[in-house]
């Protein structure tokens, strides 16, 4: 193999760069990536960066004598993969001929539909979304965050501190009751209401209203709420349209084997587009969390390089952690599949808790709310008792 190109220049991306020169590849590289910027961290744009603690150099991802001898096309999307011809095509016309291809184009934020073109309207995943959504809220006002997962919620936790009147509005019954059950989502989720956010549960969202701008959230139920500002975190969908036509199995996202080898030899696929099979819950899963995109391309470029010739591994139980009003929450595992969760340290009205998820009285996720001690040991247990 002599020339690998790695497609999307994000953590994954930039974590299967590594991989191929720590395992050995001496060939080409190329990374390409659709945004300008370097490989930077997302994390901390919905908590410090935009609350101003924290610059964009800090966001950096690369050490300043990092150096994968890679060629960098940033700025540039691709728009296809000929998988016959063994090459991928670029929206600025170029081309990029490869022997293997690691697919790492990642996840877009989905919008409100109707929003288009209405000022005051954000979503958050990009450095540039998050510059637009921090200048923004430096003038202050009424911010209405839709959806109240992570994003959301983060976003939420960082304009209260900053001083803006929030209201969050979820269609489920609680927020977080995805990630994490219903009852500890609405443990967790009450830190909104701890430090003075309003929660608007169980409805949905008709529309926004506004001529130029947002000036209010239409509900379902018929109520209006006021904003100045508006934050739409209803998720995310893989980049994966580019690949239609490919021959590549899509199911939302890249459908990828546990090892993260897809329909097509010599064509893996990391991150948050892709999908990979869970050796646990028996199906496959898009995980798209930090640690993920960190972890995972170490075995998918093993994979890559030796041709599909290795059995792959267990991936370890994802994990994610978020910070909320000054509260550390982790999580490992998945609770969908519990039938069962007990908190089993401290206490849930205090918001300092360790809860253990179970199916048949096996544990297989744990949360943690500043339980960062607790949850660790747990979380290599689970490791241990789930590979």
């Amino acid at each position: 193999m002599r020339t690998v190109a790695v497609v999307g220049a994000s953590l994954a991306g930039l974590s299967a760069a590594r991989s191929l020169r720590k395992q050995g590849f001496d060939g080409r590289l190329v990374v390409i990536g659709d945004e300008p910027h370097r490989p930077y961290d997302r994390p901390p744009l919905s908590k410090e960066f935009l609350a101003g603690t924290l610059g964009e150099a800090e966001l950096a991802l690369e050490t300043q004598d990092e150096d994968l001898a890679a060629e960098w096309l940033l700025g540039t999307r691709a728009t296809a993969l000929d998988h016959t011809g063994r090459a991928v095509r670029l929206a600025d016309g170029r081309e990029v001929r490869a022997d293997g291809f690691v697919i790492a184009t990642g996840a877009v934020a989905r919008a409100l539909p109707g929003s288009e073109g209405l000022a005051g309207v954000h979503t958050l995943r990009t450095l540039d979304d998050a510059r637009a959504l921090r200048d923004e809220l430096a003038r202050g006002g009424r911010l209405v965050v839709i959806g109240g997962g992570f994003i959301g919620a983060e976003v939420a936790s960082t304009a209260r501190a900053l001083g803006l009147e929030v209201t969050v509005v979820e269609a489920a019954s609680t927020p977080l009751a995805g990630p994490l059950g219903d009852t500890m989502g609405a443990v967790v989720s009450g830190l909104h209401t701890d430090h003075g956010v309003r929660l608007l549960c169980g409805v949905g969202v008709k529309g926004l209203s506004g001529e130029h701008r947002v000036d209010a959230v239409l509900l379902e139920d018929g109520r209006s709420v006021p904003a100045d500002i508006v934050v739409v975190g209803v998720g995310a969908r893989p980049c994966v349209e580019w690949l239609a036509g490919s021959g590549i199995a899509l199911d939302n996202g890249v459908k990828c084997g546990a090892d993260g080898r897809t329909s097509l030899a010599s064509v893996v696929a990391v991150g948050d587009c892709a999908n990979w099979y869970d050796p646990r819950a028996g199906h496959h899963r898009r995980v798209e969390h930090w640690t993920g995109a960190r972890e995972r391309p170490d075995a998918a470029v093993a994979t890559l390089l030796a041709g599909g010739a290795i059995e792959p591994g267990v991936p370890r139980p994802p994990y994610f952690w978020s910070d909320q009003y000054g509260v550390r929450i982790q999580f490992a595992g998945n609770a969908a599949e519990a039938d069962s969760v007990t908190v089993e340290a401290g206490a849930a009205d205090d918001r300092d808790v360790l809860a253990v998820y179970r199916r048949a009285g096996r544990p297989i996720a744990v949360l943690g709310m500043n339980q960062p001690r607790l949850f660790t040991r747990v979380r290599k247990e689970l490791a241990a008792t789930t590979s």
